[in-house]
């Protein structure tokens, strides 16, 4: 099973111990969502929320500039009183915001970022999307990636990586940088085992950590019927042999295949449930018997539009 052969995690993305991070704390594009909707500019609940995810244990929190959520992890930070070196902060570039303020790419948008969540740096900078050109970015996917390194340099983020990223677009990065992207995060959950063709076996061969957003998909977005959504019957067995969550389940799946998965909840007991991950572990049988349902449903819930990939085209080599 090849997809066991992607089961360790590339030795890059430490805490201040020099221990691998293997699961972070998402505040994702709800909370730009939430915002349009109810006009606001600030969720105090949101603050919460990170602040309990920081007191259970959370190393990694995962922004963007998409998420428009900059002040509540700043004021989260702040009233939790952690360490800077205590936490990691990945934030991400987005391609839109030529459009939305005339940003002129990562360095005009990370100091922004900055700026707003009264920090010196992030540990983690992203290119969100390969969708970077001239003509609705003001630069190329390269000049991007060279800001990136620029970055670096000026000690604005520590490690830079990409976000969504095919082979072809990696291989745009690989040709001219001077640093290589150190992660790709991408959808990643038990009916999307591979975003894009060949993409985790690249990362792997190349060093790049795979990070896992939509883990828990399956549970979230495909209904509670066995026949229509196969990996109930599965996880409810496992759930019941360890005593976990389905989530806990699909969680230590992830990290199983050395994938640093994502997560998110607004449910303090779930925050907490789903750092208790790693007190037990899923035989190889389990493993495959979990990876196997690739084969018996495909969901793509983000990326259609430049990854309109078949079910047969992203399972290659799994």
């Amino acid at each position: 099973m090849a997809s066991l052969n992607f089961s360790k995690f590339q030795n890059n993305i430490l805490d201040k111990n020099g221990e691998q991070i293997k699961i972070g704390f998402g505040v994702g594009s709800y909370w730009r969502i939430y915002k349009s909707e109810h006009k606001v500019n600030f969720v105090p609940e949101l603050v919460e929320q990170l602040k309990t995810a920081i007191k259970s244990g959370f190393k990694m929190l995962d922004g963007a500039e998409a998420y428009n959520t900059y002040e509540e992890i700043g004021a989260a930070l702040k009233e939790t009183g952690v360490k800077r070196e205590d936490i990691w902060i990945t934030d991400k570039y987005l391609t839109k915001s030529y459009d939305l303020r005339g940003s002129t790419g990562p360095i005009d948008s990370l100091n922004r970022a900055l700026g707003l969540m009264d920090l010196d740096y992030v540990d983690m900078y992203l290119l969100h999307t390969p969708t970077i050109t001239k003509e609705n970015a003001g630069i190329t996917l390269e000049e991007a990636w060279e800001q990136c390194e620029k970055l670096v340099e000026l000690g604005k983020a520590k490690q830079i990586g990409v976000s969504n990223f095919r082979v072809e677009d990696l291989e745009r990065i690989m040709k001219v940088c001077k640093i290589k992207p150190m992660c790709n995060q991408i959808e990643f959950h038990p009916y999307l085992q591979s975003q894009s063709p060949g993409i985790r076996e690249y990362c792997y061969s190349n060093g790049i950590q795979i990070e896992a957003f939509s883990v828990l998909t399956p549970l979230t977005k495909c209904g509670d019927d066995p026949i229509e959504n196969p990996i109930i019957p599965i996880v409810e067995k496992l759930s019941k042999k360890y005593g976990k969550t389905n989530s806990q389940i699909l969680l230590r799946w992830s990290t199983q295949l050395g994938i640093l998965a994502l997560t998110t909840t607004s449910n303090a007991e779930r925050i907490k449930q789903s750092l208790e991950i790693f007190d037990f572990e899923l035989t190889k049988e389990e493993l495959i018997e979990i990876i196997n349902t690739k084969d018996a449903k495909f969901f793509r819930g983000w990326g259609k539009d430049f990854m309109p990939y078949t079910q047969e085209e992203c399972n290659v080599g799994l």
